[in-house]
């Protein structure tokens, strides 16, 4: 037989089989080479605002991604519970991506507007206050710590090395944007809206003044999930808004 070769030399087996699959792997990617993107470009997505980045860094120091996916896929069941299917662009500024890999809790992708801040507090410190059958474990010192933001700029310097286009404006004007976020009648808030568009200005954890708290910080980012794309208006058979 003319396979007995590979078959009685493990060394010539070898050779063919990494033959093989640098063969496969070139098929698939090559033509990646000739694009000049892989991902749609969608009117809306911009990079996170300093407070929504230290909420998703909250996030995934407290493991929410174990129990919640942030990929919605394009299944007809999944449509209607969730929303819109998820885009690649909406992905495109995360560094890990959240798309999760269970759901023990429900996806994440379009919760941005669909629970009020209050609901967000009751959950984050009681989830059976609010969703009786819910095994989350509950989160309450999260309203009781205050939000260390002190090195956001380097976490945005590292961002910005990965990709993400952060200016130096938005570098240098990190922690006061995170004080602007939940500062609505300041001064500063505006210049926040022009960096980041349709970023929400408000007290997230609900309580009277004082620093930004991680509560803050986790319903900030948890609010503006699916919110930046208008899907109204996106045309899934072309790249652009119609």
């Amino acid at each position: 037989m003319k396979h007995d070769i590979f078959e009685k030399n493990s060394l010539i087996l070898l050779i063919g089989i990494l033959i093989v699959v640098s063969i496969g792997g070139l098929v698939e990617i090559a033509p990646l080479f000739l694009l000049s993107s892989t991902i749609e470009k969608v009117q809306g997505m911009r990079p996170y605002s300093p407070l929504e980045l230290a909420g998703r860094d909250i996030y995934i120091r407290e493991g929410c991604y174990n129990c919640h996916s942030q990929m919605i896929r394009s299944l007809r069941d999944e449509v209607e519970r969730y929303g819109h299917y998820s885009l690649a662009a909406e992905s495109m500024y995360d560094h890990p991506f959240q798309w999760g890999s269970k759901r023990t809790g429900p996806d994440l992708a379009r919760v941005g507007g669909k629970y009020s801040d209050n609901w967000h507090v009751d959950h984050m410190r009681d989830p059976r206050s609010v969703v009786p059958e819910s095994v989350m474990p509950g989160y309450p010192f999260l309203a009781k710590r205050k939000l260390d933001f002190s090195d956001m700029g380097a976490r945005m310097k590292a961002l910005r090395v990965a990709g993400v286009p952060y200016t130096d404006e938005m570098i240098e004007k990190s922690q006061e944007d995170v004080v602007a976020q939940i500062s609505p009648d300041s001064a500063e808030a505006k210049a926040l809206l022009e960096r980041y568009p349709k970023a929400q200005v408000r007290k997230f954890d609900r309580a009277p003044g004082g620093d930004p708290t991680e509560l803050d910080a986790m319903i900030a980012y948890l609010q503006m999930l699916g919110t930046l794309v208008d899907f109204t208006k996106f045309d899934a058979a072309g790249p652009n808004l119609r």
